[in-house]
């Protein structure tokens, strides 16, 4: 079965190029026009793939992706004008998958829709399976994770920390580390983003974040997720 791409973009002329050059491809393409036509579509299609515009009728392209993000790991590609190395970043944050600039060749477009599918079929078949630990639920395969029965609302790096220190809970996990798993090797910022994030997660999971009982600080050395064991009575 031939594999699906939405393609959202509010100018007609851009769609029925990038459907003309997908098809001759063999993908199966759905397409949308506005932000909300997007959401819609994408749940209604469960494509493989989105193409996203950022700036979009209705709903922007961000608010679009964060919405996405909510209930799927479907790959997005943001099709954008914008080549300001903030709005690269925002899309990124927000769960985007990769960046593409305006105006782009059709070459350059497919080898960035073949290597996202490619990692999202290694990611499906190499992803951990659910976790629970405590009051805390991870489903790897949609992205989405739960606490005391409320689904938390993260962010693409909050969520893959997460799923970062669940996946080891009960060890150590060295700072590098998790920043070279998280924010991947080439990270050269300031490393006290992961101490940032590691707050945000304690105020979003632990009921008393002053206090954690999940994310626990082993200084000079890094961050722990407490075991199964630990939560047993």
């Amino acid at each position: 079965m031939a594999q699906k791409i939405l393609v959202v973009d509010d100018e007609r002329l851009i769609v029925d190029s990038v459907k003309y050059g997908l098809q001759k491809e063999d993908y199966a393409i759905a397409v949308a026009y506005d932000g909300e036509q997007a959401i819609a579509v994408a749940q209604q299609e469960q494509p493989d793939l989105i193409l996203l515009d950022v700036q979009l009728p209705k709903k922007d392209g961000w608010a679009v992706c964060r919405a996405i993000r909510e209930s799927s790991r479907v790959p997005i590609i943001m099709l954008t004008a914008r080549g300001e190395e903030a709005d690269k970043v925002l899309g990124l944050e927000l769960g985007a998958d990769d960046y593409l600039v305006k105006p782009f060749s059709m070459r350059e477009l497919l080898a960035r829709v073949r290597a996202a599918l490619r990692r999202s079929t290694e990611y499906a078949e190499s992803a951990p399976k659910n976790m629970t630990i405590g009051e805390v639920e991870l489903d790897p395969k949609s992205h989405r994770a739960i606490c005391r029965g409320k689904a938390l609302e993260l962010t693409r790096k909050e969520y893959d920390l997460l799923e970062a220190l669940m996946t080891q809970s009960g060890n150590v996990i060295k700072r590098n580390d998790l920043i070279d798993k998280v924010w991947e090797t080439d990270w050269v910022g300031d490393t006290r983003t992961l101490d940032v994030h590691i707050r945000w997660l304690r105020e979003k999971i632990e009921k008393d974040p002053s206090k954690p009982r999940y994310i626990q600080t082993v200084r000079g050395v890094g961050y722990r997720f407490a075991s199964p064991d630990e939560f047993k009575k």
